[in-house]
C-alpha cells in the first residue's frame, strides 16, 4: 500500500513573491525555491551595520556637550575607553560563541533550559525588538529633522516631520522588500561619503583649533569652574558618560548580521571559522573608526561652538557637525553635509532591520511561537515597518521622546552580553577574565540602571514590547499544538531489530506510561488492556513516550528498543507525548500496514489536560494524538487507528 499524494495548492503569484526570500537564519531545509542570502567581504558588511553606529555622529557630539558641558570630552574618553576595553573585547567573544548571528541571547538560553530559559529569551527579544524597531523610527525622524532644518527647505517642509518620516521608514522597507544585497550596497556607498566629509570636516576642525590657541585657555577655565581637581573632574565624567551610551550602538547588530558575512572556503557550519574572524575584524574596525571621531567631534565641538547654540531652539542643537560643516567650509560643503547626514541617518534603520530579520527567525519559528512564514524575509519586512509605523505615529515623529527606549535595548542588550560572557568564562574557570568581564557587566549593569532611572518611559515601552511578544508567541504556540512538530524519527538498531522480527501486520501497540518495570507488571498491564479493549489475541508491543523537553516545538523522535521477559517495548523520546505517538505512527505506517494504538481514557478534566498538552506535552493523550494525526492525513484509510477503552 502507498500514500496518496496531491498536487501543492497553488499561492497567489504574491505569496510566492513573499515566500520565497527566506531568512538568513533560517534553519530549515534550503531548498532552490529558499536560498539563504548572498554573503559579503566583511567590510562591506560593516557599512550596514555601521550605518547606525556611524551616524550617530550626527547628534552624539551635542548629547555630549549637553550633558556634560566642557566635561563632554573628558566624558566621551570614558565612553571610548569603555568601548575599546569593555564592549568590543566582550562582542568579539560573544561572535566566536555564536557564530550564526543568535548574539549573546543564544549564550544565554544555553544556560537557562526548558520553559525559565525561553521566557528569558522572550524577554530579552523584547529589548532588542525596542533597540531595533526605536534605531529604524528614531534614525529616520532624525533624519526628517535634519532635512526640515536645512535653510534650503526649512519653508517648504516645515511641520512636514511625521510624513516626512513615514516616507523614509517606507523607504527603507522598500529596500529590504528588494534584498539584502542591495542594502548592504547602499551601505557602502553612504558610509564612504560620510565618513569621508566628516574626516575633511575633523581635520578642518583640528586646524581651527591651532589656529586659535585661546580656545584651549577658555576651555580649561571652563573645566576647573567648580572643581578643585583632576579627580573631581574624572568623579564628574564617570557619572555623567552613561548619557552618552548612544554612541556605543551597533555591537549587537555587527554579530547579528554575522551570517552575511563571506567567510572560508574551508569553514564548515559547525564552526565557520573565517566568518568568526570576519566579524572580529568588523567589529574591531568599526570600534576604532568611532572612537575616533567621538573624541576629535567632542573635542572640536566643545572648542569651537558657543554652548548656547546647543540649547533647544539653538543652531547646533541636534546637529553639531552640521552647524561646523556650514560655519566653517561653506554653505556648499554644508548642503553636501546635510544631505549625507540625512541618508545615512535614513539608512541607519538598514543595520536594524537587519537585525531584526537575522534574530527574530532564529528563536520564535524555532519555539512555536510565530508561524513558519516568519523564516521568509519579506514578510518580516512588512510587519516591522507596519510597527515602525505604528510608533512613529505614537511619538509623533519625535527624535527626543524616543531616545530614553533606545537607550534602554543598547544597554539591556549590552549588558546580557557582557553577563554571557562572564558566565561562559565561569564555567571554564578562567578565574583572570571572569574578573576583567564582570567588571565590565558591572559597568554596563549600573550605566543600564542610571538610564532606566532617568528615562524610565524606556522601561516602559520595553516593557510593552515584552508583553506583546509574549502574548503573540504563547497564542501561536496554542494554535500550531495541533501540527506534527517532528523534525524526523530515528530508530535504535534494537528498535529496529524488533520491528524487523516481529511476525504480525499491522503493528498494533498498547500505550504504557514509561519508568522502571517488572515482567509481573507488563503482564498485569497486558490483561487489562485484552479485557478492557478486547484486544484480539496476537502478538503486539508496547509503546511508552519520555518526555525529553516539553518547551521545544520541533524535535527529533529517537526511538529505542527493549525487552523484558517476552514483552518488547518501543521506548520514544520526544517534546510531546501525543506528537511523539501521531510521528512514530506515521513513519512506521512506511512499512505498509497502518498501525494501531490502544489507551485508556485519562481521568483528567479537560482544561487541566488541555493545559498540561500546551506546558508539560502531556494531557489527554488519545483524543490530541488523533487530532494531530486527522489534521496531517485526511485519509481516514491511510490514518493510523487510535483504540480508546
Amino acid at each position: 500500500m502507498t500514500r496518496s499524494t496531491s498536487a501543492p495548492a497553488r499561492l497567489h503569484p504574491l505569496c510566492t513573491w513573499l515566500l520565497q526570500s527566506q531568512s538568513a537564519s533560517s534553519d530549515s531545509p534550503q531548498t532552490s525555491e529558499h536560498q539563504p542570502h548572498k554573503t559579503s567581504p566583511w567590510w562591506q558588511v560593516m557599512c550596514l551595520t555601521g550605518v547606525d553606529y556611524f551616524s550617530s555622529l550626527g547628534y552624539a557630539p551635542g548629547i555630549a556637550v549637553l550633558a556634560a558641558g566642557a566635561l563632554s570630552p573628558i566624558a566621551t574618553l570614558v565612553l571610548v575607553l569603555l568601548t575599546l576595553f569593555g564592549a568590543l573585547p566582550v562582542y568579539r567573544r560573544v561572535a566566536a560563541e555564536s557564530p550564526h548571528g543568535e548574539g549573546s541571547i543564544a549564550m544565554l538560553e544555553r544556560l537557562l533550559p526548558r520553559w525559565g530559559g525561553k521566557l528569558f529569551v522572550l524577554t530579552l527579544l523584547g529589548f532588542a525588538v525596542t533597540d531595533f524597531i526605536i534605531t529604524i523610527t528614531l534614525s529616520a525622524a532624525d533624519a526628517a529633522a535634519h532635512l526640515v532644518q536645512n535653510p534650503a527647505f526649512h519653508t517648504a517642509l516645515a511641520g512636514g516631520n511625521v510624513w516626512l518620516t513615514l516616507l523614509l521608514v517606507a523607504l527603507l522597507g522598500a529596500v529590504f522588500l528588494k534584498g539584502f544585497k542591495e542594502a548592504v550596497g547602499i551601505a557602502v556607498v553612504l558610509v564612504a561619503v560620510y565618513l569621508g566629509l566628516n574626516a575633511t570636516l575633523m581635520v578642518r576642525g583640528i586646524l581651527e583649533v591651532l589656529h586659535h590657541p585661546d580656545v584651549w585657555g577658555h576651555w580649561r577655565a571652563a573645566l576647573f569652574t567648580g572643581h578643585s581637581s583632576v579627580w573631581s573632574l574624572l568623579g564628574v565624567a564617570l557619572l555623567v558618560f552613561p548619557k552618552l551610551a548612544l554612541g556605543m550602538s551597533g555591537f549587537e547588530t555587527g554579530v547579528a548580521v554575522m551570517p552575511l558575512i563571506r567567510g572560508k572556503a574551508t569553514d564548515i557550519e559547525a564552526l565557520p571559522a573565517g566568518r568568526i574572524a570576519g566579524a572580529q575584524t568588523l567589529l574591531l574596525t568599526a570600534a576604532v573608526i568611532m572612537s575616533s571621531f567621538l573624541l576629535v567631534s567632542s573635542l572640536v565641538c566643545t572648542l569651537l561652538i558657543p554652548a548656547s547654540a546647543f540649547l533647544d531652539g539653538g543652531e547646533a542643537n541636534g546637529r553639531a557637525l552640521a552647524y561646523l560643516a556650514h560655519r566653517e567650509l561653506g554653505n556648499t560643503f554644508g548642503t553636501l553635509y546635510d544631505f549625507s547626514t540625512i541618508a545615512i541617518l535614513w539608512f541607519a534603520g538598514a543595520s536594524a532591520m537587519a537585525g531584526l530579520l537575522n534574530l527574530v527567525p532564529r528563536f520564535l519559528p524555532r519555539y512555536g511561537m510565530a508561524p513558519e512564514w516568519t523564516r521568509a524575509t519579506r514578510p518580516l519586512v512588512l510587519v516591522f515597518s507596519v510597527i515602525a509605523f505604528v510608533v512613529t505615529l505614537v511619538f509623533n515623529a519625535n527624535v527626543d521622546a524616543q531616545g530614553g527606549a533606545y537607550a534602554t535595548g543598547v544597554l539591556v542588550l549590552m549588558t546580557s552580553a557582557a553577563v554571557a560572557v562572564t558566565v561562559l568564562m565561569i564555567k571554564r574557570r578562567k578565574r583572570a577574565l571572569m574578573i576583567a568581564f564582570g567588571s565590565v557587566a558591572a559597568v554596563f549593569l549600573y550605566t543600564t540602571i542610571l538610564n532606566m532611572f532617568e528615562r524610565p518611559e524606556g522601561l516602559l515601552i520595553s516593557a510593552l514590547f515584552i508583553v506583546l511578544i509574549v502574548a503573540i508567541s504563547v497564542t501561536s504556540r496554542a494554535t500550531r499544538s495541533f501540527e506534527l512538530r517532528v523534525s524526523s524519527v530515528e530508530l535504535s538498531a534494537q528498535a529496529t531489530s524488533i520491528l524487523r522480527e516481529f511476525p504480525i501486520r499491522p503493528l498494533r501497540f498498547i500505550a504504557h506510561h514509561p519508568g522502571p518495570q517488572s515482567q509481573e507488571e507488563y503482564a498485569e498491564k497486558e490483561r487489562e488492556a485484552r479485557e478492557l479493549a478486547h484486544l484480539p489475541s496476537e502478538a503486539f508491543l508496547f509503546l511508552e513516550v519520555e518526555i525529553d523537553d516539553a518547551s521545544d516545538f520541533s524535535d527529533v523522535v529517537e526511538v529505542d528498543g527493549h525487552q523484558v521477559g517476552p514483552y518488547r517495548i518501543l521506548r520514544a523520546r520526544g517534546s510531546s507525548v501525543p506528537n511523539t505517538i501521531a510521528a512514530l505512527l506515521l513513519h512506521l505506517r512506511k512499512a505498509g500496514a497502518v498501525p494501531q494504538v490502544y489507551f485508556q481514557w485519562s481521568e483528567q478534566g479537560p482544561l487541566a489536560a488541555a493545559l498540561a498538552f500546551l506546558i508539560f506535552g502531556e494531557g489527554d493523550v488519545p483524543p490530541l494524538t488523533h487530532e494531530i494525526l486527522r489534521r496531517i492525513e485526511p485519509d481516514e484509510y491511510l490514518r493510523p487507528v487510535i483504540h480508546v477503552s
